[in-house]
């Protein structure tokens, strides 16, 4: 399969940014798009550097920079914004498990990185986030002394709160909710995080706490409101539903109640 790929270069986060065109062929249907965009860099480096292009300023002889780490849809750092989508032109799937079986032969295939102003470009189409790090350090978690591991049994939580507890902690943190997000809102995110533990007995002791200091600091941190449009749902890889939002809000609105 033969693509014409239209790729965002930018050189650091200061720096302009601009899409570079690039051909590339032979590409197996079965390959990931990752393992395509290897196969782009082993021919940009083969080609070399030319001075010229440097000199104005252009990348287009030097490998593409993009985030990736485990290559099995877990860790979320493969970020891409490819034709429009979040992840790609395929449904409930990471950019590293994205098959080049998706796209039609001769196609041409833009590449963004994730447009946020809470994820400035670091190069190319690798962005940074740790203001989702920054979100959970400020109560994505459980820090009350809950005793040693308890038996299986020992503490009764029902199925159905169990089942969606793990479900809003399938979440990955990859972003896609926040770049597909006409508002750039990371309320699925941080609804995922409160939710997971909201459900739980050990999380219940800070749930106060937790739904204020997440929300404050995504506040903080520039992402956009909530308005409901689901676009985060549609491009969740894991499918987190915007049931956990409503859990949220409704934790967020207790607390400020209590208050």
């Amino acid at each position: 399969m033969d693509f014409t790929l239209r790729i965002w270069r930018q050189k650091n986060a200061k720096a302009k940014g601009h899409f570079e065109t690039y051909q590339i062929h032979g590409i197996e249907e079965d390959a990931s798009f990752l393992e395509m965009l290897d196969i782009l860099n082993e021919q940009l480096i083969n080609e070399g550097i030319d001075p010229v292009a440097v000199e104005r300023g252009c990348q287009s002889s030097g490998p593409v920079s993009f985030d990736h780490d485990c290559r099995e849809g877990i860790c979320g750092a493969c970020s891409l914004y490819i034709d429009g989508r979040a992840h790609g032109p395929d449904d409930e799937v990471t950019t590293c498990q994205l098959f080049m079986r998706k796209f039609k032969d001769g196609a041409t295939i833009t590449v963004e990185p994730w447009r946020s102003s809470a994820f400035p470009v670091i190069k190319d189409l690798v962005v940074d986030r740790q203001a989702y790090d920054k979100i959970l350090q400020a109560g994505g978690y459980v820090s009350v002394r809950t005793g040693g591991v308890p038996d299986a049994n020992a503490i009764a939580i029902p199925k159905e709160d169990s089942d969606k507890s793990m479900d809003a902690a399938a979440c990955i943190g990859c972003g896609a909710c926040v770049a597909t997000c006409k508002n750039g809102s990371a309320m699925l995110f941080v609804a995922a995080r409160v939710s997971s533990l909201a459900l739980l007995p050990q999380g219940k002791v800070e749930a106060a706490r937790r739904a204020k200091a997440m929300v404050a600091k995504m506040d903080e941190l520039g992402f956009g409101a909530c308005t409901n449009t689901r676009a985060c749902e549609m491009e969740c890889p894991k499918h987190i539903t915007v049931d956990h939002i409503a859990r949220l809000n409704r934790e967020f609105l207790s607390a400020k109640f209590k208050d």
